[in-house]
């Protein structure tokens, strides 16, 4: 049988009796860092074979793990915190498992994503999780284009070198969006900040992140959807010179009508310059 363990995803009180009874009865632990899962074992006095099993060997990995289930093994594979097949190689093998009729028992435990979920005080009826948005830029722009029309919370993962570039692209598109950013859960230094995206770049900018992070981000409201869905080019253009008639200044006004419609400021700009009679209407 293959288990599937959630580990803490900081404080090692988090662990479940149950986890710990897995870990000590199985043949073998499947880990993604075998270092940091033998301070786990060493830690709770638990001697097992450790097998790495990661993103660069799983294929291979995955197929000797399977002949030792095969052969009749049980198996628990864990990951560095949390739970296993959450944006890890983890998902690989349980599919591989049920894919061969190997019997598969989860065991409930520790996950990052819901916990900062339940902590960000936004809504939890109903959400997304997106893990890593990465650095591929086709990937990035479906990230946004989706961010803007989504309704329901949204739950991303991001590494504490990218938090602040995270945050100014949230930022260049739902500036005024209620977000929260969780910090070192579960553990010593856990910090979790509550505001808008504006705020929470403003805040990051000015305090080194470090650790890991958990993002989660509101809803667009129903309206919002609605002016994303309604406001033709020319509708962003006549919006743009009605602000800048009442006194706003262009920057200001551009800024207003993306955050209005859902678009970069550069791109109110550009559908400007494209539809645009009179040239002046828009200069500062």
């Amino acid at each position: 049988m293959l288990y599937v363990v959630p580990t803490p995803i900081g404080n090692l009180g988090d662990i479940t009796m149950r986890s710990l009874e897995v870990l000590s009865s199985c043949d073998a632990i499947a880990a993604e860092d075998t270092r940091h899962t033998l301070k786990l074992l060493t830690h709770f006095n638990i001697k097992k074979p450790v097998i790495s099993y990661f993103e660069h060997n799983k294929i291979s990995r995955g197929k000797e793990l399977l002949a030792r289930l095969s052969a009749g093994e049980n198996i628990a594979v864990v990951s560095d915190a949390g739970m296993p097949g959450i944006s890890d190689p983890g998902a690989d093998l349980i599919k591989l498992a049920v894919e061969n009729n190997i019997e598969v028992s989860v065991l409930p435990g520790a996950c990052a994503g819901i916990t900062a979920l339940v902590a960000s005080a936004l809504p939890t009826d109903k959400f997304v999780f997106e893990g890593f948005i990465g650095t591929d830029n086709k990937r990035i722009n479906l990230f946004t284009d989706m961010i803007k029309k989504e309704l329901r919370t949204v739950i991303i993962y991001e590494a504490p070198h990218r938090i602040v570039k995270t945050l100014t692209l949230l930022c260049s598109h739902i500036p005024q969006r209620r977000i929260a950013v969780c910090r070192e859960l579960t553990k010593i230094h856990e910090d979790i900040f509550r505001g808008t995206v504006a705020e929470a770049l403003a805040h990051f900018e000015n305090n080194v992140p470090k650790g890991e992070f958990v993002i989660v981000i509101k809803g667009a409201s129903e309206e919002d959807v609605t002016n994303i869905c309604e406001m033709s080019d020319e509708d962003i253009y006549n919006r743009v010179r009605k602000l800048r008639a009442e006194g706003v200044g262009r920057n200001e006004a551009l800024k207003r009508v993306a955050e209005e419609c859902g678009k970069t400021r550069n791109d109110v700009y550009d559908i400007c310059e494209k539809v645009k009679r009179p040239i002046d209407s828009l200069q500062s």
